[in-house]
C-alpha cells in the first residue's frame, strides 16, 4: 500500500528528536463526497482548524468499519467507501508518538441529519461544512497559522493533523485531475 506521505517536525522547521518505542495509533480518515461533488469538512471554530472526517482505530476494528463510523458520527452520513488510496503518517518526535493513517475516498449513500461529536469535539466548536476540492485545500492550508490551542490538544498537535489532511488533499486532487 502506497504512503502518501510521512509528516515530520522537520516539516515545521523543528528538529526532529529520535524516537524511543513510541506511543503508535492507527486512524482511518479520508474523503467524503456528497452528491454535488462537495467535500465533508470538520470546522472547529475555537481552534481555527479544518480538517477532514476520521480518527482513530478502536481495538480490534478494521480499518474501514472504522472509517465508516467516524462518517457517521462526525458528518451523520452513511457512506459507500469507493477505495483505500493508501496510508498517511505524522510523526510527532517531540512527543515519542506516531500515527499511521488509513485514507479512503467515499460518497454519501445517506445523510442522517445526526452528527454525533464527542464531548471535545463539542467543547472545540465542532461543526460540519460541505465545501468544494479548492475551497477545502484553502482552508486547510490557510488556517495552519491561525491554530489556537485547546485544553485537548496543543497548536503542536494540530499542526500534524492539519498538514495531514492538506496533504490528503493535494494527493487527491494530483490522482483525480
Amino acid at each position: 500500500m502506497i504512503c502518501i506521505k510521512k509528516i515530520t517536525d522537520n516539516d515545521f522547521n523543528l528538529k526532529n528528536m529520535p524516537l524511543d518505542n513510541p506511543r503508535v495509533r492507527y486512524g482511518a480518515r479520508g474523503i467524503v463526497l456528497n452528491s454535488d461533488g462537495k467535500i465533508a469538512i470538520l470546522c472547529k471554530k475555537n481552534k481555527n482548524e479544518y480538517k477532514l472526517i476520521g480518527g482513530g482505530i478502536e481495538e480490534y476494528e478494521e480499518p474501514n468499519n472504522a472509517f465508516l463510523r467516524e462518517v457517521l458520527e462526525e458528518s451523520g452520513c452513511i457512506v459507500k467507501i469507493d477505495k483505500c488510496i493508501g496510508t498517511i503518517e505524522e510523526i510527532k518526535s517531540q512527543d515519542n508518538f506516531k500515527q499511521i493513517s488509513y485514507v479512503f475516498i467515499s460518497h454519501v449513500i445517506e445523510d442522517t441529519g445526526r452528527t454525533h461529536y464527542t464531548q471535545k469535539e463539542k467543547d472545540e466548536g465542532a461543526e460540519l461544512l460541505w465545501v468544494d476540492l479548492d475551497d477545502a485545500i484553502n482552508l486547510i492550508k490557510n488556517c495552519e497559522s491561525k491554530l489556537v490551542a485547546s485544553k485537548y490538544e496543543s497548536v503542536y498537535h494540530t499542526k500534524f493533523i492539519v498538514r495531514r489532511d492538506y496533504e490528503i488533499l493535494k494527493y487527491y486532487q494530483s490522482v483525480i485531475f
